[in-house]
């Protein structure tokens, strides 16, 4: 069984695809969304490849990015390369013959690998930073009620580059990563340091990795999930829209309200309940309450012996939120 502890590290892979990504559009499209200021390690970085935006490798990632292709299927192709010769180990149907040779040009054309010596006091703070942000973190533990034991070990990394405001979840064999950027600040301050906000740091792991491992048991579970599709979740049509099955809609909510039983069991219940605001009253996030209360349930009824796993509970999952959304409601 691997550690329960979160393993942080840096991966040259993931920097290369972050700084193909800060020669695309991407920087702007971030900036479209909410402006905000990327850690100053990003900027530079787009600074110092904004001359090769032509170079193939680029114009294919720009293409897949216009395409709609997630960037959590980017950087898996790019955990999935060796280095530093970065051959493809694998198979990638969606993705160009070729890119991860154009990718090993555009590294070395952009001296990306001098680039990383010399910003590598920051690089270091950041991972310093993150290891004590995620000291009181044992996700292993917490997931295992939902999934079974957790078998993979987990690792994080903390992304000063692009993209600067999303954490990436990555399935690997044997090991699930957390790609994650410091929370950003309002308007043109600088990203919050890792350390200076524990909280944020554990909701990106808890997110990512719940994402990962939901859709796994949800896969393994396929025939008690196709049972609880039958009746839809209540969702507001946003995220419908955004996440058009059940599977999709369920994985959601799951990161969503294992965010704060998590917080309130590792930081305490003002944690929790502050995250639960500001998702509810910020975000638009209406549902988080009813998601926490029925999660609880099973939790408790897990623990008192009433389910042996969470696939006997998926089935009433749909009725039991509706019906914690409506005793919220009155």
């Amino acid at each position: 069984m691997p550690s329960p502890a979160v393993q942080v590290t840096i991966d040259n892979r993931a920097r290369l695809m972050s700084a193909a990504l800060s020669a695309t559009a991407w920087p702007e499209m971030e900036q479209g969304r909410h402006r905000h200021r990327p850690h100053i390690h990003a900027r530079r970085t787009a600074q110092r490849v904004a001359g090769l935006a032509g170079h193939p490798a680029v114009v294919t990632l720009q293409g897949l990015l216009d395409a709609g292709t997630p960037l959590e299927r980017l950087f898996t192709y790019a955990l999935n390369l060796t280095w530093p010769d970065l051959r493809l180990a694998g198979e990638f149907a969606w993705a160009p013959s070729g890119w991860n040779d154009g990718l090993r040009d555009f590294s070395e054309q952009a001296g990306l690998a001098a680039w990383w010596d010399e910003e590598d006091a920051l690089w270091h703070r950041a991972v310093e930073q993150m290891e004590q942000a995620v000291q009181p973190a044992d996700l292993a533990r917490f997931f295992e009620p939902f999934v079974g034991p957790v078998r993979q070990a987990l690792v994080a990394m903390p992304n000063i580059s692009f993209p600067s405001d999303a954490e990436i979840g990555v399935r690997l064999p044997g090991t699930l990563v957390c790609i994650m950027p410091p929370r950003v600040a309002w308007g043109d301050n600088e990203p919050w340091p890792f350390d200076d906000d524990p909280a944020t740091v554990l909701r990106g792991l808890v997110m990512a990795y719940g994402r990962l491992l939901i859709q796994g048991y949800l896969r393994e579970h396929a025939a008690e999930a196709a049972a609880a599709a039958r009746d839809p979740l209540s969702v507001d049509p946003a995220v419908a829209a955004r996440f058009p099955t059940w599977d999709e809609q369920f994985t959601w909510l799951f990161g969503l309200g294992a965010v704060p039983i998590f917080l309130e069991g590792t930081m305490g219940q003002q944690e929790a309940d502050a995250y639960i605001l500001m998702e509810s009253k910020v975000h638009g996030a209406t549902m988080l309450p009813g998601v926490v209360s029925v999660l609880r349930q099973y939790l408790a009824g897990y623990a008192e012996g009433r389910y042996a796993g969470l696939s006997e509970f998926l089935p009433g999952f749909s009725g039991q939120l509706r019906a914690a959304q409506d005793t919220i409601a009155r």
